[in-house]
């Protein structure tokens, strides 16, 4: 069957599109904001026996900020049409003026109040959950970092091979990095490897599919729609694309509970770190407080300092939440990968629907071809945040 196409936009809102999705490409603030030497940090907060802050170093910047805010002033958003249309566009151009902001103010007084401002402050129901999860779901037991490079590289290459066989124009620039902070990242339509990755075997999958079978395969979809700002963002979609991803993990099969408690532990810290809190406060309360490993405290504790005290963090357990609820309420599934966008958009985006600019995705998650994928969804529809995990791992992991 032949796939329907999505209809032109009008000439100047696609013209605005295409200029706001011009200006987010020249803003990429999570390498901006990826601090470089990981294994050097450590290594200067380990020899202060744990007390002081190491520096983080970041990529140098070459942007001009003042020319990026007077181009985004100048659009004329007012003359946009449809209103749903104008509606979107306003609020991707508002959330670029604020990542501005947050990429300016990079170590500077003022980052953590910009942060807030794009990602919103942790609220204490968020926190509650959080300490929640920390106080009642188990690590589990310890996984073996029994996997490398080479390995993980492999099953990548498997992965985009697999989408390529769906759809010849998928397509991701695979780059192997030895000095990001991510294990795995995507970023602007590049996937970033660490060049010295070690992941336990049962989770190299999970973690792929939350990265391609979410961000990528998002980001493919977004660029079959006649708004653009579907493949790069719509204001506010990181709860959604970073809950959609953690319930990637689950639905491909293993999310262990000490997943679930690294991303109520990244709520936590950023909470302290939004309210003045240094690193080693933060390690500590993670370590020896909650009982983290060393190594995992250790990343979600610099995650949060990122910057000056990065919120970001707080949005994977906020959007798993509110992806739960979605569920719940009967929500669609496949609605979820038309692009890349947050929830409240639905009923806009439902408009452009009508209207023949968007159409449904071209493709969804691997995973979703699993014999198990039906009943995993189900239980996600009636399953509360703190009791989505899994605590053995899939059958072909245990040999």
């Amino acid at each position: 069957m032949k796939r329907p196409v999505a209809r032109p936009l009008p000439e100047l809102a696609a013209q605005i599109d295409a200029t706001l999705s011009r200006l987010d490409a020249r803003l990429d603030w999570l390498l901006a904001l990826s601090p470089i030497d990981t294994p050097g940090l450590w290594n200067a907060f380990d020899g202060s026996g744990r007390i002081s802050e190491p520096v983080l170093r970041y990529v140098d910047l070459e942007i001009d900020f003042g020319a990026l805010r007077h181009e985004l002033a100048a659009l004329p958003m007012t003359e946009v049409q449809p209103p749903a249309l104008q509606a979107l566009l306003v609020e991707k151009q508002g959330e670029l003026s604020r990542m501005i902001d947050l990429v300016e103010q990079r170590d500077r007084p003022d980052f953590i109040e910009a942060s807030v401002a794009l990602f919103g402050a942790v609220e204490p129901e968020l926190v509650e959950l959080a300490d929640r999860i920390l106080a009642t779901v188990p690590p589990g037991d310890p996984l073996p970092a029994d996997c490398g490079i080479d390995e993980v590289r492999s099953q990548v290459e498997d992965e985009i091979a697999w989408y390529r066989a769906q759809a010849p124009d998928f397509h991701i620039d695979v780059v192997i990095d030895t000095d990001i902070s991510s294990s795995l990242m995507v970023s602007h339509g590049t996937f970033y490897i660490d060049g010295n990755i070690r992941l336990p075997r049962a989770r190299v999958r999970p973690l792929i599919q939350h990265e391609i079978g979410t961000h990528v395969v998002t980001r493919h979809n977004g660029r079959q729609q006649a708004l653009r700002q579907l493949e790069v963002g719509l204001a506010q979609y990181d709860p959604t694309q970073e809950g959609l991803g953690v319930l990637g993990e689950y639905l491909s099969g293993y999310l262990p509970g000490a997943r679930l408690r690294i991303l109520a532990a990244r709520v936590v810290a950023t909470a302290m770190a939004a309210s003045g809190a240094q690193l080693p406060a933060i390690f500590a309360c993670l370590h020896e407080a909650h009982g983290m490993p060393t190594d995992e405290a250790f990343d979600v504790a610099v995650r949060a300092r990122r910057g000056g005290g990065l919120t970001k963090d707080a949005v994977y357990l906020r959007g798993l939440r509110g992806l739960l609820s979605y569920l719940e309420a009967g929500g669609e599934f496949d609605t979820l990968f038309l692009g890349k966008f947050a929830l409240p958009q639905l009923e806009l985006l439902e408009a452009l629907v009508d209207d023949g600019w968007i159409v449904p995705p071209a493709l969804l998650p691997r995973y979703t071809t699993d014999p198990d994928f039906r009943d995993r969804l189900a239980a996600c529809r009636q399953t509360p945040v703190e009791r989505l995990y899994q605590s053995h791992r899939p059958q072909e992991h245990t040999a």
